[in-house]
């Protein structure tokens, strides 16, 4: 997929967010008469069925090796989209814990490729529709919004089609997924959520006498819009938060994500779509909101920080090895704008400026190449106020990075997407 392609996309998904974050609208078409809900001593009841729709954004990893033919690739990484159905219940107790279970069917396109035009060889693996059977354990953190863990049964169908005779195959894997999300109320019966989700599959053997092995690993993040029988006002009493939005705030987060390396060989030898890192990040802000108006529900500011980063991964090809690193530190100078789904309960976006330092080596022949890259940022996230100075957030990040040249050997284009949780403590 070229850059403009991705993009186009990738704004789609951001418009699908900002669709979210901005409920009152869409809502309106269904149920017009609704009343929004506002901060309340009850809290939500997430007793009961629901149905809902969404989708989101996925990478895969998938790690590769030959020992026919000597070659072991730890990250060749690929991107998509999907959209998905699911269908769930939930019991919420008295104390305001709440356990359920999900049945999610996903359909969509992530895929990952390489080719050498030269002698006219491509390759192509493709997830394109599975399922989840989740169970999920949450708090409602609260009045309105809970927060989750979740994990479970994956069920996903891969394709691999090639121009390499007898290498093109169709299997289905099993596999387990882990994630975390929040889910937010914003009339009765309908909620918002989002989650940051793993999977990781068993893995098959392809080719004659098998030769090669692919393991799959799949990072997703998902949005949906869910309609809840019988929501509404429960028994349970909590008394909300008064949180004014405006202020000097410090904070921190960790993140874990995948960074996409499309490799361009010189003179158009050879392409790989992406040699994939995945790694963590943690890091440190400084952030100054500022709410608009006594009667408005928007939320607009800016912040500042500082990251550290481990990230890597390692593919040999007929003896020679290409490693690609995101290590030391970064950081981003970000603009958000937001809209209050309730007194303590912000949906946003992001976006803005990042700089990273990087490093590519080749064994043969012999070099490295290490580059500080600007590039630039954008994202959406929901944010909790849990008292009256602390908030906690969930975000998702997508940043493009300038090129950079490793010699004469190739040109990288980089890419990455990370899943942040974090904290804020509100200074004045």
């Amino acid at each position: 997929m070229d850059g403009t392609g991705m993009n186009k996309k990738f704004a789609a998904t951001i418009v699908t967010a900002l669709a979210a974050v901005v409920p009152a609208k869409a809502a309106d078409v269904f149920i017009p008469e609704a009343p929004v809900l506002t901060s309340e001593t009850s809290i939500y009841d997430w007793s009961g069925f629901y149905i809902g729709i969404g989708g989101g954004t996925g990478y895969v990893l998938d790690e590769i090796s030959s020992p026919v033919l000597g070659s072991t690739i730890s990250g060749w990484g690929g991107q998509g989209y999907f959209g998905k159905v699911q269908v769930g219940y939930d019991h919420m107790f008295s104390n305001g814990f709440v356990v359920g279970a999900q049945l999610v069917g996903r359909y969509g396109d992530i895929n990952t490729s390489a080719s050498i035009p030269l002698v006219a060889v491509s390759t192509e693996i493709k997830g394109d529709y599975g399922f989840d059977a989740i169970a999920r354990l949450g708090y409602a953190v609260t009045p309105r919004t809970l927060a989750y863990v979740m994990g479970g049964y994956s069920w996903q169908n891969f394709e691999l089609s090639s121009t390499l005779p007898g290498l093109s195959s169709e299997w289905s894997d099993s596999g387990y997924v882990v994630g975390f999300g929040l889910e937010t109320a914003f009339r009765n019966g309908w909620t918002w959520g989002g989650s940051y989700r793993f999977s990781k599959y068993s893995g098959t053997n392809i080719g004659p006498l098998g030769g090669i092995e692919v393991n799959p690993a799949v990072h997703s993040f998902h949005s949906s819009i869910n309609y809840r029988f019988g929501g509404g006002p429960s028994d349970v009493t909590r008394e909300p938060v008064n949180y004014d939005w405006t202020g000097l705030k410090i904070g921190g987060a960790i993140s874990g994500g995948v960074a996409l390396n499309k490799v361009n060989g010189a003179l158009g030898l050879f392409s790989i779509d992406s040699l994939a890192t995945e790694g963590f990040l943690g890091e440190v802000t400084l952030s100054y909101d500022r709410e608009f108006g006594a009667n408005s529900r928007w939320v607009f500011g800016a912040q500042l920080a500082a990251q550290f980063i481990e990230a890597s991964s390692s593919s040999t090809v007929a003896g020679v090895t290409l490693r690609a690193e995101a290590e030391n530190f970064g950081f981003d100078a970000l603009l958000r704008g937001g809209y209050k789904l309730n007194d303590y309960t912000l949906g946003y976006v992001i976006g803005g400026y990042t700089w990273q330092e990087v490093t590519a080596s080749l064994s043969f022949p012999a070099l490295a190449v290490t580059e500080g890259l600007n590039g630039f940022t954008i994202g959406t996230g929901t944010e909790l106020a849990l008292n009256e100075r602390l908030t906690g957030f969930i975000e998702y990040r997508y940043t493009m990075y300038e090129d950079f040249d490793l010699g004469v050997v190739a040109n990288v284009e980089s890419s990455s997407h990370t899943v942040r949780v974090g904290a804020k403590w509100k200074l004045f």
